[in-house]
């Protein structure tokens, strides 16, 4: 390093920001502490990513050792530790605790300047998760770890469930916290008795003593216990906005600067027990939220948002199970169109799969027998068997769900984001404007109480408690009922819809229930043959036609071929079979069931299915309690022979469309988008994907099959159709619930200000009223949401 000087002046490393050594390390005029630091820099600054540097000063981490890499190299260990893997592109998701502002961000997702074997690589702040998609043939897994390594982000490579572990470990730090500042704030209290009781002058030496060590106490609970605050703060007003926390971390660093002031310049005895006491409550408060909000979301796994049967083949013949049933060794028929619920090795068929839930990649890649296909992947095409090789994972199949490739509005705001801002700047100008009232009126020590007072009992933690709270009780009621919701934010876009649209076929009526007949003639081969066919495709019209031909075995099919709306085409036993609409078939046919299911094998017609499907229940009373308050459609793929009864049905001015494509279906939802209005969409997920995704709310209708929808925002049983508006109403008074709890947080702050500003209200007693509302609106939010379901008859 001959561009490297060592000298002696104090500073800070321009890397990791800790002090510098006497012995210091420098180039380009920049201070480093290490020579693991200036490594770092020496990497970026040839790969043109200093912009790292731009967002905050300091971004970095200091290197640890890299330790030993070596079980890396193990295929069975890289299996375990891998999301996906195909010829060569892999990827794999590490937690990284050393992510913490935006320049880690923005490091993390430029890793392919460092090196171009890395296609690209996706954070998730909150968790401290990054996902890595790469190239395993040019860099290998401990390659790569070592990467990561180099540049300060080591991950934390477990062989158990990762973001499980951090739980529990983030869990583990916050009850150290409140043991040790629950710790300090007994001692404290202690050397504070003779101040309560008047007796400090007796013995003043005891006093200095006391005073002290209740400084020496204050220190790791303002710098340990309450750390988490100050980093929030701090890059909050980074970003140049203000959270819930920047209040908070500013009551404790004047507490404890004032208390450091009176004792060591012997004014007073300061304010540790406050400072020691608020602290420990305000984490008892974080530790009661996180015990609550991860208890309403206990219940909340795959089982809930893939609710529906995953097709089982048992001694040769379909069953249907829960996918929670799925075990290691089963075999799945997972028919075209459907997603892979768990990773599995292809036995039989041919396999092709759309990984774009995976990999944002929507080319489809070919399986051979033999080969893994994993979770998440949507066979085109035939039918094919599988083998499970691993049971279904609970975290990747909702990540698949909320996966960014869908739909991504990051300008949303809930109520509360909206309001948190404003709300802080109001309670730092009353703590302002009470402060410098009582100074004026020369009364320091009511100034200084006031303004403590002041910022703790106007704390908006409960603020940030009421939404997601409120939101995740609604989940839970709806989860009951058979309507699954994938998050918190599309409960609220629930409320906010004035537009619905519906599907017909599968949606208003039911593809369990259809009374079938067949206008022609079949053979048994034949018979075989469409069923053989049939039996690829998860359509409701395909499920009821097998179910009614009921043969006892099946032929391999090739070339097979489903045009979404249209119908089926294959090769069967020597037989070119088509099953479909007129439009589908190769060769004009002139029948009199134009409207119907139509079968032509090699080249001959042999007649129509036609299935008088039975609307669903309650339809009609459905309809009449939501066309005073949406606008109603119908857009069907199917032919207009049930208009009369749509009609009837409908309100007059209800728009009905026939013969609908997806892509005609997936312009006119966007069409009403831009006339302004709020759409739901609810369709079956087979033919509706692309409208169900654009929808502002899209609701995927299930009968007990195997209809896997991550596009959606909402999986709904057939059964509980008619419930609709009930979890409408359900949605707006949640948001009723929201603002009542503010209205609420507003009167609480408003009485407590009012004592606060006057002086008379000590900065403990606030500090003990803070958590005493918090579980007032924790009971609040519960006991309204469950009062709102009673009234809803969702409970």
């Amino acid at each position: 390093m001959e561009d490297q000087n060592k000298t002696t002046t104090e500073a800070v490393c321009y890397h990791c920001g800790e002090d510098l050594p006497k012995l210091k390390y420098q180039i380009d005029d920049k201070d480093f502490c290490c020579a693991g630091c200036l490594g770092v820099f020496k990497i970026l600054s040839e790969n043109n990513l200093c912009n790292y540097y731009v967002y905050n000063n300091n971004p970095g981490q200091q290197l640890k050792n890299d330790g030993h890499l070596e079980y890396l190299d193990e295929p069975k260990i890289i299996t375990q530790l891998l999301d996906y893997r195909h010829e060569s592109s892999s990827i794999i998701t590490f937690y990284i605790p050393a992510i913490h502002c935006s320049s880690c961000i923005w490091l993390l997702e430029h890793l392919y300047k460092i090196n171009p074997a890395i296609f690209s690589s996706r954070i998730d702040f909150l968790k401290k998760q990054v996902t890595i998609s790469f190239n395993h043939e040019e860099i290998s897994l401990k390659q790569l770890v070592q990467t990561l390594n180099q540049i300060g982000y080591e991950p934390l490579i477990s062989l158990q469930d990762v973001v499980k572990e951090h739980k529990d470990s983030a869990d583990k730090t916050l009850i150290l916290k409140i043991a040790i500042a629950g710790f300090c704030m007994g001692n404290v209290m202690l050397f504070s008795f003779p101040e309560y009781f008047g007796l400090s002058g007796f013995e003043e030496e005891f006093q200095w003593l006391f005073g002290w060590l209740n400084l020496a106490f204050s220190i790791p609970v303002a710098f340990y216990c309450g750390r988490d605050y100050f980093t929030s703060a701090i890059t909050s007003l980074k970003h140049k906005h203000i959270n819930l926390d920047t209040p908070l971390a500013l009551i404790i660093a004047v507490l404890f600067f004032r208390t450091a002031f009176e004792i060591i310049f012997n004014h007073g005895p300061g304010f540790a027990d406050t400072l020691s006491g608020l602290v420990f409550l305000l984490l008892m408060g974080k530790w009661l939220k996180q015990r609550t909000y991860h208890h309403i979301s206990f219940d909340r796994d795959y089982r809930s948002y893939f609710p529906i049967a995953v097709t089982t083949l048992q001694n040769g013949k379909e069953k249907p199970v829960s996918i929670n049933e799925i075990n290691i060794g089963d075999r799945l028929w997972i028919r075209n169109g459907e997603l892979v619920p768990a990773d599995a090795i292809l036995m039989k068929g041919d396999g092709n799969m759309d990984m774009s839930f995976v990999t944002g990649e929507s080319e489809p890649i070919n399986k051979v027998l033999g080969e893994i296909i994993y979770a998440g992947g949507r066979q085109i095409g035939e039918a094919i068997e599988l083998e499970v090789i691993k049971p279904v994972s609970q975290s990747y199949l909702t990540g698949l769900w909320n996966n960014e490739h869908y739909k991504i509005n990051n300008a949303k705001q809930n109520f509360n984001d909206s309001v948190a801002k404003y709300f802080s700047l109001a309670v730092f100008a009353i703590a302002f404007f009470a402060t410098g009232f009582w100074l004026l009126q020369s009364d320091s020590h009511k100034a200084w109480s006031a303004f403590t007072a002041v910022i703790i009992v106007a704390c908006p933690c409960v603020l940030a408690l009421s939404t997601p709270f409120t939101l995740s009780a609604i989940l839970s009621v709806f989860d009951k009922k058979g309507f699954y919701v994938k998050n918190t934010d599309a409960v609220e876009a629930l409320a906010k819809c004035n537009t619905i649209v519906f599907d017909k076929t599968g949606t208003l009526t039911s593809s369990e229930t259809a009374a079938i007949t067949f206008s022609g003639l079949l053979d048994e081969e034949e018979k075989i043959a469409v069923c053989s066919l049939i039996r690829n495709s998860a359509h409701p019209l395909s499920r009821q036609i097998l179910k009614a031909l009921s043969v006892d075995k099946f032929y391999t099919v090739r070339s097979f071929l489903e045009i979404p709306g249209k119908g089926l085409s294959g090769n069967i036993n020597g037989y070119t079979v088509y099953v479909g609409n007129l439009s589908l078939l190769p060769v004009d046919v002139t029948s009199s069931a134009e409207n119907g299911v139509h079968i032509l094998i090699d080249g001959n017609y042999k007649g129509c299915f036609v299935i008088n499907q039975k609307w669903r229940p309650d339809l009609k009373t459905l309809l009449d309690n939501l066309k005073s308050s949406f606008e109603l459609q119908v857009l069907s793929g199917d032919t207009n022979k049930d208009e009369s009864v749509l009609k009837e049905i409908f309100p007059p001015k209800a728009k009905i469309k026939f013969q609908q494509n997806p892509h005609q279906k997936l312009n006119a939802v966007l069409e009403l988008q831009q006339q302004g209005n709020v759409v739901m969409m609810l369709g079956d997920g087979l033919n509706d994907a692309g409208a169900l995704k654009q929808s502002d709310f899209g609701i995927a209708i299930t009968d007990n099959i195997n209809n896997f929808t991550p596009g959606c925002d909402a999986i709904l049983k057939g059964n509980a159709l008619n419930l609709l508006p009930n979890f409408i109403q359900q949605s707006k008074d949640g948001l009723k619930i929201i603002k009542i709890s503010f209205a609420i947080a507003i009167v609480y702050n408003c009485i407590g200000i009012f004592y606060a500003v006057q002086g008379t209200l000590y900065p403990l007693v606030a500090a003990v009223l803070m958590p005493i509302s918090t579980i007032t609106i924790i009971s609040f939010t519960t006991l309204a949401t469950r009062w709102f379901a009673h009234k809803n008859k969702l409970l």
